[in-house]
C-alpha cells in the first residue's frame, strides 16, 4: 500500500462554501472550529482562505465573516484582488479599475489616471455600454486585458447570478485579445496561496463549490480538490472535469470530518 502523503495546507473558498453572502453555510462555524481546537492547527497545517471575490476589499470580507462568527485572522485570506495587485505592481501600468466601488482599497496607491490597462472584477455597476466601449477602446489602442477571475456565475441568496467571465469574454470576442486571468482556476494563484508555507501542491487540499475553478484549478495545480454541494453547485457538476473531484461532500462540516479521519 503507497504511503499517505502529509498533509501541510487547507485552502478553503470562501462565499458558497463557508457562506452564502451574509448567511454562514449550516454548521460552517463549528466545522471551522474543529479545525482550530482539533488536529490540524495543532499540527504542522496551514490553512488559507481563499476567495475569488472582488466586490469587497479584504478588510470589509473579514468583517463580514468575524459577524458571521468565523474565526479567521487577516492573514489567512489570499483573494484574487491581492493577486491583480502584485500584477500590476509588477507591469507598472494603470489600470481602468472595473471593480466594485467596495474594492477599491485593495488598490491604494495605483495610479488610475490616464489608463493603459483594462482591469475587470465583478463590477455590475460598471458593466454598461459606455463603460465597456471605453474598456475596448483602450484594449484596441493596446492597453493589456486582466481578468481578476472569469467566473460565469456565483450564487446570491435570490438564486444565480452573472459573474465577470461574460463581460470578459465580450471584450476579449471585440478585441481580438486574450485577457491575463490571475484568479481560480489559474495555476499561479494556487501556488501564490501556498507561498510562504513550504508546501507543495502535492501536500496541500482544497475545499470549494465551483467544480472548474476550486477543484479544476486545484487538481490541475497538482493538489487533491473536494467538491461541496453548497452554493454554486449544480446536480453532475462532478462530472464536468477530467479528473473528476478527489471527493464530493454535501458540506464544508463533511469535508472537514473526512480531511480529520483520513488525510491526516
Amino acid at each position: 500500500m503507497a504511503a499517505r502523503r502529509v498533509l501541510k495546507a487547507v485552502l478553503v473558498d470562501l462565499n458558497g462554501t463557508l457562506h452564502i453572502e451574509d448567511s454562514a453555510v449550516p454548521g460552517a462555524q463549528e466545522a471551522l472550529k474543529r479545525i482550530s481546537a482539533d488536529r490540524l492547527r495543532a499540527a504542522p497545517v496551514t490553512i488559507r482562505f481563499v476567495t475569488n471575490t472582488t466586490k469587497e476589499c479584504k478588510r470589509d470580507l473579514l468583517e463580514r465573516l468575524t459577524k458571521l462568527g468565523f474565526d479567521i485572522a487577516e492573514n489567512e485570506i489570499f483573494t484574487s484582488l491581492t493577486a491583480a495587485r502584485n500584477l500590476l505592481e509588477q507591469k507598472q501600468v494603470r489600470p481602468l479599475l472595473l471593480v466594485d466601488d467596495k474594492a477599491l482599497s485593495d488598490f491604494t496607491g495605483i495610479a488610475t489616471e490616464d489608463p493603459n490597462a483594462v482591469v475587470v472584477g465583478l463590477a455590475p455597476e460598471h458593466f454598461h455600454y459606455e463603460m465597456m466601449n471605453r474598456a475596448f477602446r483602450l484594449i484596441l489602442n493596446g492597453a493589456p486585458l486582466i481578468a481578476i477571475h472569469k467566473a460565469r456565475y456565483f450564487k446570491k441568496k435570490d438564486g444565480m447570478a452573472l459573474g465577470p467571465g461574460p463581460f470578459v469574454t465580450g471584450l476579449e470576442y471585440a478585441t481580438d485579445t486574450k485577457a491575463t486571468v490571475v484568479g481560480k482556476p489559474e495555476k499561479t494563484f494556487f501556488l501564490e496561496a501556498l507561498r510562504g508555507i513550504d508546501c507543495s501542491p502535492e501536500e496541500a487540499v482544497m475545499i470549494g463549490d465551483d467544480c472548474r475553478d476550486d477543484v479544476g484549478g486545484a487538481q490541475n495545480a497538482g493538489m487533491r480538490g473536494i467538491l461541496v454541494k453548497t452554493g454554486k453547485y449544480r446536480p453532475a457538476d462532478e462530472d464536468k472535469i477530467n479528473p473528476s473531484p478527489y471527493l464530493t461532500c454535501e458540506n464544508f462540516p463533511e469535508a472537514v470530518e473526512h480531511i480529520l479521519q483520513h488525510l491526516l
